[in-house]
């Protein structure tokens, strides 16, 4: 088991730090937080809100399979870094924060039947940028990850 462990093992440290970080800042709002209400952390500017949310990618898709599909991606993921092939750092740590953030949508989504979010970002003008949480943080952190790879990777080709 260790050595399957290892053969990705940048992945795992952002997959569970991320995993736990969500955990604790949704427990920490769900107890702190009445529903809907808000906070300023810097008035205009970012606010603690807590909102419940049934859907996924910005609220445009809802439905009972999103819990299938957090809960598939997750098993996939975890897969790819037990027994696929060895992955650059870059992938693994992208891959492990997409984990984090699958894992942890997922979570909510099988116990609560939807996502708890709160970070709030008002200050964006024009936009009503929706709210959202550690766990969307991580996925896009994720995917910022692959695309430098990828990026990195297009750049060196001949």
């Amino acid at each position: 088991m260790k050595r399957l462990l290892l053969r990705n093992g940048y992945g795992w440290p952002p997959a569970i730090l991320g995993l736990l970080a969500d955990g604790l800042s949704k427990a920490w709002i769900t107890e702190h937080f009445y529903l809907h209400e808000s906070r300023p952390i810097i008035a205009n500017v970012f606010y603690f809100t807590y909102v419940r949310n049934p859907g996924a990618a910005f609220g445009f898709f809802e439905g009972p399979w999103l819990k299938w599909l957090s809960l598939a991606a997750s098993l996939g993921l975890i897969a790819l870094l037990l027994w696929g092939p060895r992955l650059s750092v870059g992938e693994q740590v992208g891959l492990g924060f997409i984990l984090s953030g699958a894992m942890g949508n997922g979570i909510d989504r099988f116990f609560l039947g939807e996502v708890v979010d709160f970070l709030h970002l008002p200050i964006i003008p024009f936009i009503n940028f929706p709210i959202f949480n550690v766990a969307d943080v991580s996925i896009n952190l994720g995917i910022i990850c692959l695309l430098i790879v990828a990026w990195g990777e297009t750049d060196s080709a001949p």
